[in-house]
């Protein structure tokens, strides 16, 4: 099967880490295990049948603390789409599966830098993240 896409250029758009101050560092230290990663994917249009997709991570604590640290990476990836692809449904899959699924492991090695090098080298991304599960879920 040929590839419905091409990468044309990868890179990151936007990475933060902020802790304000020691005693939040200290207080993440002890709590960062209840932080959740969220991922969002949107694109953008561009001319000639190519798409700028963006995966964001981020890794925050949901409840109401005053002491937080926050971590985020936008990374930006260039796809050229096959002229055979016409449906828009295909071109979803494309950018909400298919573009994730083969970019995600670089991402996440990125983000998980970022993560220990703010000082929480203990931290590890335990699940897998299935896009193509992901995908079906939001239509069901």
């Amino acid at each position: 099967m040929t590839e419905k896409f091409k990468i044309l250029a990868k890179y990151i758009k936007d990475i933060s880490s902020e802790t304000p101050d020691i005693e939040t560092y200290l207080f993440v230290k002890d709590h960062i295990s209840k932080y959740q990663l969220n991922i969002d994917i949107t694109s953008k249009a561009l001319k000639n049948k190519l798409i700028e997709v963006y995966i964001t991570l981020k890794f925050e604590d949901k409840e109401a603390n005053q002491k937080k640290s926050y971590f985020e990476i936008v990374y930006a990836c260039v796809i050229k789409v096959d002229e055979s692809i016409k449906d828009k449904k295909d071109l979803e899959k494309i950018i909400l599966c298919d573009v994730p699924d083969k970019i995600y492991p670089e991402i996440e090695k990125t983000f998980l830098n970022l993560v220990h090098n703010s000082g929480h080298p203990e931290i590890k991304l335990e699940k897998k993240v299935d896009f193509h599960k992901l995908y079906k879920e939001r239509f069901n």
